[in-house]
């Protein structure tokens, strides 16, 4: 009998005995690296294994949450940097805003293109129930969009919203809202 046939029918033999055995006992850490072994291990276990051994390998879910949570804090630090600029009727910043163009501005600052109005905004924008910080509120009176700002949550919101009032964090004064969340 050849030297891989002999192999092959010692394996036959080992793997049920080391399968059974495995039902009862973990695979000992130092035979992780036996191919036999390393077969009987499930798949979940090596999985957690790797992600211990490797925490730079995280999920793309994980990886995409983490991105969405960078992207909140940076609109969040973008919005607080222009506090008490003045508002101007149809400013854009850097210096100056109304309620779309510090929406506009902050949000192209995170790599983010929104449209000028506060109505074109919202059909820019994917309607959400529960707001979370960084969303968008719009607020709206006979079915028409008549202002926006950026959820702080808590019920608040940064926004620019009228001659001689900087831009500034306020609570939310009416239910006539709804939220949009960027994409």
């Amino acid at each position: 009998m050849s030297t891989i046939a002999s192999r092959a029918a010692a394996r036959l033999l080992v793997v049920p005995v080391l399968a059974s055995a495995s039902l009862f006992s973990p695979a000992p850490a130092a035979h992780a690296d036996d191919p036999v072994v390393s077969a009987l291990v499930p798949a979940a276990e090596n999985a957690k294994d790797e992600s211990a051994q490797h925490p730079h390998h995280a999920s793309a879910e994980d990886k995409a949450k983490e991105k969405a949570e960078k992207r909140v804090d940076r609109v969040m630090d973008t919005v607080r940097s222009r506090a008490g600029k003045p508002y101007v009727y149809g400013a854009a910043g850097p210096n100056a805003f109304d309620c779309s163009g510090l929406v506009q501005w902050v949000y192209r600052h995170v790599g983010k293109n929104l449209p000028r109005t506060s109505s074109a905004q919202a059909g820019a924008t994917m309607r959400v129930r529960n707001p979370q910080v960084g969303d968008l509120v719009f607020f709206t009176s006979g079915g028409h969009v008549y202002h926006v700002g950026i959820y702080a949550g808590n019920h608040t919101l940064w926004h620019a919203s009228r001659p001689g009032t900087p831009v500034r964090r306020d609570r939310i004064w009416t239910s006539s809202v709804f939220y949009g969340r960027v994409r």
